[in-house]
């Protein structure tokens, strides 16, 4: 049994008012509609709503004491307790409510702007291979022994209360190692910072969420917040491993490589690189290639395909290799071993005469990878249908539709997300970087708002021998149109056009609001 006193107990940040008293706490919520009987409310400032506007429904709910970063005037009925950051202490109080669960595990944070979750894949499998029990918290799902947890519609670190019950668990199942994809968002919002990491890892850091951190430096420092507190990681039972892991090809790296002040380590294909790959060969099945590790070649077969999977199979190798001790051998079996991932470059095949694939990429430069990825495994055409998320980074838009229109043949400008934002203001945007390039409309790009109908568009335009991508969702299970989450998948989508091209058993298309709309 718990009390606001035993939580507070490790409390790292100042406490402005208020002093922890033995109150029995057995709950820790930010959301007052959760609120039951006994439970400690958090109210944080943030986002679109103030939870301190909530703090007397929360008491009248049976709230045991509050948390929260503005004074209290005129006392309240339960124990408040005032800091100066809400969010950043809920990340703490977790924590401490699970017993600090990061503390008895081996902790690897896994960041960067695209190539995340591939890589967390990745060395999970190589991990599984050396026979370590080893959990994973990514974007797609939590991952804890035999056990698949969603972790949400879409693409972020999920908040700290969820983190620290799936880090709980993991140590209730007997692991000892957790893999976790920190984003941006993850980040800056702090919850993360009571995982306590052992190892943080990069894959890059380009063009994404500017409509957030402001600037490139804000997004870049808000990933290098993993490898800062790197530094500042107690003492475990188990050990302190303290590295970062480095991309040498990237941007990010002479600006990671100043202020990682713990043991380094850099992969890439670039010459000064610590780990590095070379004789790389591409084919529709996958890539081989060669990694040199402490003056050794180990030979390396993936079924990924690409070259940005090239970097991501050396940051998953580097870390396991040179962080965890894992042999090069095991590390090169379990890259091997990981056949796909989903939502990233996945095949969608119902007997069609052409190549139908689904993808992640919804950054100027994932759009670029993946598109030039699919330039190498095929011959005929490259038809590609994406679009761009309302109320996110408005720079992307058009710097996405020029990438596409110097790299594909074909291109079908759809909605992402379009949020409370017009739609077609989000594709005219568009359409003004394809036509930058050279785009023709109604020639070499189309502006179809419905994404199933550009599906299905897509697919009716396919000829033997081409390829049809779609960008932009990948495992993502909904599409935000107003303040409502739609139910979608890019998969089934693609399923359901492909049925009825070839006249098979439908697939249902996924509903969305601009279903039956004129294109």
């Amino acid at each position: 049994m718990l009390t606001l006193k035993d939580i507070f107990k490790d409390f790292p940040l100042e406490i402005l008012q208020g002093n922890p008293s033995s109150v029995v706490i057995n709950k820790i919520v930010s959301d007052s509609r959760l609120v039951e009987t006994g439970s400690l409310f958090v109210a944080v400032t943030g986002g679109s709503k103030d939870g301190h506007l909530y703090i007397s429904d929360a008491i009248n709910r049976g709230a045991a004491a509050v948390i929260g970063e503005q004074p209290i005037s005129g006392g309240i009925s339960v124990p408040y307790i005032q800091v100066q950051n809400s969010r950043q202490s809920l990340t703490h109080l977790a924590a401490a409510f699970h017993g600090h669960p990061a503390r008895k595990l081996t902790m690897i944070g896994i960041t960067g702007t695209d190539g995340k979750t591939t890589t967390c894949n990745l060395l999970y499998q190589i991990l599984l291979a050396a026979r370590i029990k080893v959990g994973m918290i990514s974007t797609v799902n939590a991952v804890i022994g035999g056990e698949i947890l969603d972790t949400g519609f879409h693409v972020t670190t999920p908040d700290a209360l969820d983190v620290q019950r799936y880090l709980a668990k993991m140590v209730e199942a007997g692991l000892t190692h957790v893999i976790l994809e920190a984003t941006s968002h993850g980040l800056a919002q702090y919850r993360v910072d009571a995982c306590e990491f052992d190892i943080g890892v990069v894959t890059n850091i380009t063009h994404e969420h500017l409509d957030y951190h402001g600037t490139y430096e804000n997004y870049r420092v808000a990933k290098a917040r993993l490898f800062i507190g790197l530094a500042d990681v107690q003492s475990k039972k188990q050990g302190n491993i303290r590295l970062g892991v480095l991309n040498r090809d990237d941007v990010s790296y002479d600006f990671l490589k100043i202020i990682t002040s713990v043991q380094q380590v850099c992969y890439g294909l670039n010459s000064g690189a610590d780990i590095q790959a070379k004789d790389i060969r591409y084919d529709p099945s996958g890539i081989d290639f060669t990694i040199i590790c402490r003056d050794l070649p180990v030979s390396v077969k993936s079924p990924l395909v690409g070259a940005f999977n090239v970097s991501n199979c050396l940051a998953a190798f580097t870390t396991a290799v040179i962080g965890l001790g894992v042999s090069p051998e095991i590390a090169a079996q379990g890259i091997t071993n990981l056949t796909s991932v989903p939502g990233r470059m996945e095949r969608i095949e119902l007997g069609q005469n052409f190549t139908a694939i689904v993808d992640f990429a919804h950054t100027p430069n994932a759009l670029q990878a993946a598109l030039q990825t699919a330039r190498q495994i095929t011959k005929g055409r490259l038809i590609v249908v994406f679009g761009s998320a309302g109320l996110r980074d408005r720079q992307k838009r058009r710097m996405m539709a020029e990438v596409a229109s110097e790299l594909a043949d074909v291109m079908i400008l759809t909605a992402e997300d379009p949020r409370t934002e017009s739609l077609e203001d989000i594709l005219e945007e568009m359409a003004e970087g394809a036509m930058a390039r050279g785009g023709i409309e109604q020639k070499t790009f189309w502006r179809i708002p419905d994404r199933g109908n550009a599906f299905c568009f897509a697919v009716q335009l396919a000829e033997p021998g081409d390829l049809v991508i779609a960008c932009g969702k990948g495992h993502e299970q909904s599409m935000c149109f107003g303040d409502i989450e739609y139910q979608w998948d890019d998969r089934q989508a693609m399923r359901s056009a492909l049925a009825d091209l070839l006249g098979l058993p439908p697939f249902n298309m996924p509903y969305l609001p601009t279903q039956g709309k004129k294109s």
